[in-house]
């Protein structure tokens, strides 16, 4: 298969174009950054750094779109709102009006999308049918996603990709909470009562993979493990896997003063179950947390 991968230097796009690339895929990236591309894989895989690269007697198989600006990593000014909508919502649909034009549509689209989609649910149990959330990373989501089904449109199968807290020991979020972990400040958010749907990069392109090739697969996946925990049960496994104390805890008050409006990202949560995998019988790797962050965090 010929490939397209947007988003394809990140965390998941780096450990998707490995697996591609093991099982004799081509690939192309879409990057404003092609020398980046050309420095970690040579001339294993292709670029393009703008959409209008892709003329219209090009054929790609599939097109995953994971591109997307960081979320957490800056206040929501409306410039910062715009940088992420734009680079979600209408970097997909220059996509999918690409795809229109094409002569040869691909087979399947993959698009990014986040369980943010949800928003602050508390302890309520969330499958893919469940109502999207009012907030902004919600509305973001519902936008992104409402971009990418326009695909369906032209004949293409259109996968939406829910991502959970993506656990890998070569970056995201255990990259952030290592260190601190092993000094012995790990510490709980808030109350703790948070849920944090989590899942392990390796089942993540394992199901990628079996979305590609089902041709019965189509509509949004929750990408999360079956068992979520709470923010209190993680923090505390993270110190029992580091053998550290995390006895230490970040007020509320003190990330909504240093986090704004984005501190509902890590006070809010929500406890998201992967139905339709479950249901197609998908046996993940990594069900439980335990097992996951000793995998993580030893690899590192």
């Amino acid at each position: 298969m010929h490939i397209l991968i947007t988003g394809g230097t990140g965390l998941i796009g780096s450990e998707l174009c490995h697996a591609f690339l093991l099982s004799g895929h081509q690939l192309t990236i879409l990057s404003r950054h092609p020398s980046r591309v050309q420095k970690k894989w040579g001339d294993a895989i292709k670029t393009i750094s703008r959409l209008s690269e892709w003329d219209e007697t090009t054929y790609f198989d599939a097109v995953i779109n994971l591109a997307g600006e960081p979320i957490i990593d800056a206040s929501w000014s409306e410039s910062r709102k715009k940088l992420l909508w734009d680079s979600r919502v209408t970097l997909t649909e220059e996509l999918v009006r690409r795809i229109a034009t094409c002569l040869h549509k691909p087979a399947v689209l993959l698009s990014g999308s986040a369980i943010g989609y949800y928003g602050d649910r508390g302890d309520e149990s969330l499958t893919e049918s469940s109502s999207a959330g009012t907030d902004f990373a919600a509305q973001l989501c519902v936008a992104w996603e409402s971009a990418a089904n326009r695909a369906s449109e032209f004949g293409v199968r259109v996968c939406l990709l829910r991502t959970g807290l993506v656990l890998s020991s070569k970056g995201g979020l255990l990259k952030r909470m290592v260190l601190p972990f092993k000094l012995g400040l790990g510490a709980r958010l808030g109350n703790g009562k948070q849920w944090m749907s989590w899942i392990c990069i390796d089942d993540y392109v394992s199901i990628v993979l079996k979305l590609i090739a089902d041709a019965d697969a189509t509509g949004a996946y929750n990408m999360t493990s079956p068992h979520p925990e709470t923010n209190r049960v993680f923090t505390a496994q993270m110190a029992h896997v580091l053998h550290r104390p995390a006895w230490f805890v970040a007020p509320s008050i003190v990330l909504k003063t240093m986090l704004g409006s984005r501190s509902v990202l890590l006070l809010g949560g929500q406890k998201v179950l992967p139905a339709k995998l479950s249901k197609s019988l998908f046996r993940f790797t990594y069900e439980h947390l335990d097992s996951a962050l000793k995998a993580c965090c030893y690899q590192r």
